[in-house]
């Protein structure tokens, strides 16, 4: 039980900073993503000339929040989920029905892992078709955005999801063991329970 706690601990610090860090980058993702799509809906239709960029500019941002609070929503059970037959077994065999879920999770994690990995690579090889750092502000060329950048969202999404996916497995059997009251509780946010 020690070692499992030991374990636990410092993923958890880990997750409660990463994802909090990841959930106000993502508030600041949707910001710039609105501001974007506000312009470009008042250069469209208010000036009738429409920008090149915002689009992809807010499509990059609505990858990158996506991938920085996916995993908060996961620690927190927010995804769907069908999960009649969990409450209708006892708390004991729900658990461990629980444990193997989330050990087949961690099996997709890790291919997604793989894919996006992938993914990241080929997207060097390509330049986004609109998106570009202002570099002529300073005196250079503007440089075209690989597309890896936002293809890395996808990566970070399945890592962050597969932190939290073992730290679910390790308060899982931790719980299973009889030490659920020795748990420290997960950063609630201050936001209520999903019902």
């Amino acid at each position: 039980m020690a070692l499992l706690l030991g374990l636990l601990a410092p993923l958890q610090l880990v997750n409660d900073t990463v994802l909090r860090l990841g959930r106000w980058l993502a508030v600041g993702a949707i910001g710039v993503m609105v501001a974007v799509t506000l312009t470009q809906v008042f250069m469209r239709y208010v000036l009738n000339n429409a920008l090149p960029w915002p689009d992809e500019a807010a499509r990059f941002c609505m990858l990158w929040m996506t991938g920085l609070v996916a995993a908060t929503s996961y620690r927190r059970g927010g995804f769907v989920a069908i999960d009649m037959l969990e409450r209708a077994l006892p708390r004991a065999i729900a658990a461990a029905l629980a444990l193997v879920l989330l050990v087949i999770s961690l099996g997709v994690l890790w291919f997604g892992l793989q894919l996006g990995w992938k993914h990241v690579n080929s997207g060097w090889l390509f330049n986004s078709s609109s998106l570009r750092l202002p570099l002529n502000l300073i005196g250079m060329e503007p440089v075209r955005l690989k597309l890896a950048w936002m293809f890395m969202s996808l990566f970070t999404g399945f890592i962050l999801l597969t932190l939290v996916n073992i730290e679910l497995i390790l308060r899982n059997v931790v719980t299973l063991l009889g030490g659920g009251d020795r748990l420290k509780p997960l950063d609630t946010l201050d936001i209520p329970e999903a019902e």
